[in-house]
């Protein structure tokens, strides 16, 4: 049997949640990396200017995470938005737009730890962390959404879809690029 290594381990997280239990339980399931946490968006805000992070994990509704995701993205930290009340096309649209690596539910809390290391190893590899989790979660969506939801934003979905093929193509053919490499690029 192989092993995969795990992205996880030794990592720091930024975990924020207005929820108490919630932070509880994100820092039980990461208990290979280390988690810092906060529960306001002024404790936040500190954090991401303090520490450069591996990842973190915003809350969208209860301290104002798409505020925090602008903040996390200046800084080069990959973040993945974590919901329960806004969990809709908008605030996952919103999410990609600016920036967040991924969007998950809070129903997938119990999850999380092999999410997030999925997706760290999909982020570290340049591939794209948006189509492994509308591989893995998108059932999930069209479920919490209806059948069609797509379809009210239909250009944006088109171009999110090609673009998420567009940019491995684009990263792939660089990555063997001979000069570009030979610049240490």
């Amino acid at each position: 049997m192989v092993q995969n290594d795990s992205f996880l381990k030794d990592k720091h997280i930024l975990a924020v949640d207005d929820e108490w239990d919630v932070i509880e339980t994100i820092q039980e399931i990461l208990d290979e990396a280390k988690v810092d946490v906060a529960q306001d968006f002024e404790t936040a805000s500190q954090k991401i200017l303090q520490t450069q992070y591996d990842l973190a994990i915003l809350d969208i509704m209860g301290v104002k995470g798409i505020k925090l995701l602008d903040k996390c993205v200046k800084r080069g930290i990959p973040a993945i938005m974590l919901t329960a009340n806004s969990m809709n096309p908008e605030s996952l649209m919103q999410s990609i737009k600016k920036g967040a690596i991924s969007y998950l539910s809070k129903e997938h809390l119990s999850d999380l730890d092999s999410l997030i290391n999925e997706l760290l190893g999909a982020h570290n590899n340049g591939k794209p962390t948006w189509k492994l989790l509308f591989e893995k979660l998108g059932n999930h969506f069209t479920q919490r959404f209806g059948k069609g939801w797509k379809e009210d934003n239909k250009d944006f979905w088109n171009d999110f879809e090609k673009n998420w093929e567009v940019s491995r193509g684009i990263q792939e053919r660089l990555l063997h690029d001979k000069n570009i490499i030979d610049k240490g690029i």
